[in-house]
């Protein structure tokens, strides 16, 4: 099984909280700014991001618009806020309208415990390399 972390961080928070889902998952969390689509085919794509004056950022919204449906078989988001979990909303609404499958179960990390929530973004990632197996 193939796993993958993509995030779009402006403030380093996202991108703390997908480097931790990242090891968890025995995999690279990768900027969608430093990557912009998937080079090869993944089992279980983790993607997110967090909201901008509480909307979703353009770089991520098209990112997740580009995903050619093939490239991806599951996606598992993630969202780093005070208060919104819109862009989880956001995304996957645009995933499934694309015919993509999303988990139901999402990562949420409020901005004002992104260090103390690494642990349990490691046991999320931990817990989808395990039932990928």
């Amino acid at each position: 099984m193939t796993l993958a972390v993509r995030y779009y961080s402006l403030s380093r928070n996202t991108k703390t909280i997908a480097q931790a889902i990242a090891k968890g998952a025995n995999t690279t969390a990768i900027s969608i700014m430093d990557e912009p689509e998937l080079p090869e085919h993944v089992d279980l794509l983790f993607l997110g991001g967090a909201p901008y004056a509480d909307i979703m950022s353009k770089h991520l919204r098209e990112y997740a618009e580009n995903i050619k449906p093939e490239m991806v078989s599951k996606v598992a988001l993630l969202t780093t806020s005070n208060w919104s979990r819109r862009t989880v909303h956001a995304l996957r609404k645009i995933l499934t309208n694309r015919g993509i499958e999303v988990e139901e179960k999402y990562f949420y990390a409020h901005l004002l415990r992104i260090k103390a929530q690494i642990p349990a973004a490691e046991e999320f990632g931990k817990q989808h390399l395990e039932t990928e197996k």
